[in-house]
């Protein structure tokens, strides 16, 4: 009988399964990028973002005409009302942007865009055969490195079925590439904190390996074709493991201190959990897995239409379908659009608390936060069945982020109009601005192709 040992020493995980190569290179001792680290968390949400639910209540005759026609538009934060969802960041407003505007025509739109809203490209929905290229966050990983490179979270699935471990993730780390993430506060805890928490932990016990395993009997079983013959891509054996756990435990006494405490009710899945409650565990992780230097970059996934939310204020005995709400159906005589609006002052919430404890630490000449950038945005565009013209983002930069965002309403002109900008150019201009000079990252828009319009490059308004 195999052993998981006798499993990574053999095996060879390519496009068919998860790749952990960028996570193990950095494990193996990536040099540290000069000076102080930037860091970066996005924060996917579903069921689109509608761009008036985003839009500004208060502005003047001019600027309520400009936003009506969806023309382009710049209005200083400062003396500005936020909308209601937003307001728990309400005393961060200098350091917020909502950047409307931006198009995702060419990721996947609709109900899941899977990995292609990260990465702008088509992903002929959930194949490894559609995943084109590295996602954002990986790229913006490679920039900064730490000892985990890049760590994904997300709270997706029915509790029928309930995601929880070690899962398929939706970001990639390169071609035909699917990530892994944790899928459960209680298993995120467990394993980015085991250095401290289980410094005697086995090889075998790593839930990890588990994972890859059942990963690599799967691709076996399932894939064919063209995806099998894309098993290219080898990991390190467990020793690469091993020296990543002794990285790790140089830093036991640093992380000790910042260990988040996430409660009994999290054990085995956290199925009892409400969703606030698991939302403010992540959150609590995803701000440790910062503050400890074990990731400079985080994606996380706070739902998905498959998530059943619980727990939710006006609706706290209701297991809420995101879908339905999606399809105007209301629980306990609320509204489906008061529910959405819920959920989304739920998620400000966890966003107003990124930012407030990253303020509460120094670092250099200010605070975490300085070096910090937090996007808020929808993973199918800008509705339930989203075409992807619009893709609203709720950004949170520090002081020393290197565009010239915060404090800003921005709209940028409409999809398929002279000046118009995608996805695409809004991640070339994260690469640019931080040492990546690509000329332009991700897939063309097709209207603008058609069109004739200049789509390649950077936002150049926001550099700053």
């Amino acid at each position: 009988m195999k052993t998981r040992r006798d499993f990574l020493k053999a095996t060879a995980l390519g496009a068919g399964a998860l790749s952990l190569t960028p996570c193990l290179s950095a494990f193996a001792g990536a040099t540290p990028a000069a000076g102080l680290p930037k860091r970066f968390v996005f924060i996917r949400k579903s069921n689109g973002e509608r761009p008036n639910e985003v839009a500004l209540p208060t502005l003047s005759e001019k600027d309520k005409a400009l936003e009506a026609k969806k023309q382009p538009l710049e209005v200083d934060l400062r003396d500005r009302e936020l909308p209601v969802y937003l307001r728990a960041l309400e005393k961060h407003k200098a350091n917020l942007c909502i950047l409307q505007g931006l198009s995702c025509t060419m990721s996947e739109n609709g109900h899941y865009s899977y990995s292609s809203i990260m990465g702008a490209f088509k992903s002929n929905r959930n194949s490894l055969s559609g995943i084109k290229r590295a996602t954002i966050d990986f790229e913006l990983a490679k920039l900064f490195p730490s000892p985990f490179g890049h760590i994904e979270l997300s709270l997706t699935g029915d509790y029928s079925k309930y995601r929880t471990g070690i899962v398929s993730g939706y970001s990639a780390s390169g071609p035909h590439q699917r990530n892994y993430c944790y899928a459960d506060p209680q298993t995120a805890h467990n394993e980015l904190f085991r250095a401290v928490t289980n410094p005697g932990a086995v090889d075998s016990d790593n839930a990890m390996l588990s994972f890859l395993e059942n990963e690599e009997a799967f691709k076996e079983r399932i894939l064919q074709g063209y995806e099998k013959q894309k098993l290219s891509s080898h990991i390190s054996s467990i020793e690469a493991v091993r020296a990543r756990n002794l990285k790790l435990s140089k830093m036991a006494g640093s992380i000790a201190k910042h260990i988040p405490q996430i409660g009994k009710i999290h054990d085995a899945g956290g199925l009892n959990a409400s969703s606030p409650e698991k939302e403010k565990a992540m959150t609590d992780i995803l701000i440790a897995a910062l503050i400890t230097g074990l990731t400079n970059v985080v994606t996380f996934t706070i739902d998905e239409l498959s998530t059943p939310v619980r727990g939710l204020a006006g609706n706290e005995n209701d297991r809420i379908s995101i879908h339905a709400i999606g399809h105007n159906e209301s629980y306990s005589g609320v509204p489906a659009d008061k529910i959405r609006e819920n959920i989304r002052i739920g998620h400000m919430r966890q966003v107003a608390r990124i930012v407030e404890r990253l303020k509460a630490v120094p670092e250099g000449k200010g605070t975490m936060f300085d070096n910090t950038m937090i996007m808020y945005f929808p993973e199918g565009g800008e509705t339930h069945h989203g075409h992807g013209t619009e893709a609203p983002f709720v950004i949170l930069a520090g002081n020393n982020c290197k565009l010239n965002l915060a404090g800003r309403y921005i709209r940028l002109p409409f999809h398929g109009t002279e000046g118009h900008k995608t996805i695409g150019n809004w991640y070339t201009t994260l690469l640019n601005a931080h040492g990546n000079p690509i000329k332009h990252y991700g897939d063309f828009d097709l209207e603008m192709s058609r069109k004739k319009l200049e789509q390649t490059g950077p936002i150049k308004q926001l550099l700053s």
